[in-house]
């Protein structure tokens, strides 16, 4: 059988390369300067979200109808790869953004789309997920946050945890049990919470290894009293809608982990080629070599699923579930395997934080535990495949 290579080759469009250039840009100069300040102040990078919203790339996906750039999956894992590229921190402003209004564009009625994403075009208003409680990460179904129905409002009680840049955003996506004696997993609503409604407050910056200029709290939810209007999709439709949301949204930050090991290859062969030992650059050493082309390969294989898996995303292909989880697995573990190895290259230098390479580790690690541990990701592969999807190629 004889193939044309140019129609059977998957590659990203002039658009996507174009916007990816623009991107790299805005990141070289606007955002990787403040990277290693962001992190040694542990603080929000406000440099990166002012140049991010100036550019349309803080919430690319946001449809057109809405004010917003409408970018598909694939361009929007781009803007996140390329930011993530020299600061991971500053790559969760648009992928949180992201996982925060996804709900509400899966879930959400034409009326609380046309009310929010909007304003989550134009940057006024960023968007948080409140999904995960300390007693219930991976057993989402066991969350205790409940929301309660008077007149024709709701009241919302209880505690999230692990909200990234909860305190910047203005609007969260919450989920809570709306029916205690209900269904286990079919008792759980979605509703839009403003920052600005009574009895809704912060806890503590949580103290992190990495990501640090990217705020993690708790939610407090003490009798949050919000209209009726602001329930996303039907009541109890919550937790389908929430799962829903991280098979398109774990590709994100399989693009974040990508952009990650990118960025610590990108140091490591600046250095090793300017580095002299015995007489040569380290850069001649066999051994060396070796190292680089096993780095270089699993970036590209990772990156290579995250694209594709983005593509489903944008389809909404029936195996989308499982290149969601395996794009996001893979892609953090060969973030953290890189950047180790990336660390190791430079020796003691890269032990130290005039290199930003210590930073890059830190940051890698927690791709591969948040929207999901890996452990999670695997079964939920395992799950798909024992119920026969991917479908046999």
């Amino acid at each position: 059988m004889t193939t044309n290579a140019d129609t059977d080759l998957f590659r990203t469009t002039e658009d996507h390369e174009a916007l990816r250039e623009a991107v790299r840009a805005v990141s070289r100069d606007k955002i990787a300067p403040f990277a290693a300040a962001v992190d040694e102040d542990s603080r929000y990078p406000q440099e990166a979200h002012d140049a991010l919203v100036a550019a349309d790339f803080h919430a690319a996906h946001v449809a057109e109808e809405h004010g917003g750039v409408g970018a598909d999956a694939l361009a929007v894992c781009i803007i996140i790869e390329e930011v993530a590229r020299v600061c991971a921190s500053s790559s969760l402003i648009p992928a949180v953004n992201k996982l925060g209004s996804m709900p509400v564009i899966l879930g959400g009625d034409a009326d609380i789309n046309a009310r929010y994403m909007p304003r989550l075009a134009s940057g006024e208003g960023f968007f948080s997920y409140g999904l995960s409680e300390r007693e219930a990460g991976s057993d989402t179904a066991g969350m205790r946050a409940k929301a309660t129905r008077d007149g024709d409002d709701w009241v919302l009680k209880g505690t999230k945890a692990w909200i990234t840049n909860a305190g910047i955003s203005e609007f969260y996506t919450v989920l809570a049990v709306t029916d205690p004696d209900g269904e286990r997993g079919r008792n759980i609503s979605a509703f839009v919470v403003e920052k600005g409604d009574e009895g809704f407050g912060f806890g503590e910056k949580e103290r992190k290894l990495g990501i640090k200029g990217s705020p993690t709290r708790e939610l407090h939810l003490d009798d949050v009293r919000i209209p009726g209007d602001r329930i996303i999709g039907g009541e109890g439709d919550g937790l389908r809608i929430a799962l829903r949301t991280l098979d398109h949204t774990r590709i994100t930050i399989g693009a974040q982990a990508v952009g990650i090991a990118q960025g610590a290859i990108d140091e490591a062969l600046a250095y090793v080629k300017e580095r002299q030992q015995f007489g040569r650059a380290v850069a001649d050493f066999q051994g060396i070599q070796f190292m680089l082309a096993d780095m270089a390969m699993e970036v590209e294989a990772a990156r290579q699923m995250v694209y594709v898996a983005a593509a489903k995303s944008q389809r909404g292909d029936a195996d989308l579930t499982y290149f969601g989880a395996a794009a996001k697995c893979y892609a953090s573990d060969v973030a953290m395997k890189v950047t180790t190895d990336a660390v190791q290259l430079l020796g003691g230098a890269g032990y130290t934080r005039d290199f930003p390479l210590e930073r890059m580790m830190r940051d890698a690690k927690i791709t591969q535990i948040y929207e999901g541990t890996n452990q999670v990701q695997r079964l939920v592969m395992a799950r798909q495949l024992l119920a026969g999807l991917p479908s046999t190629r």
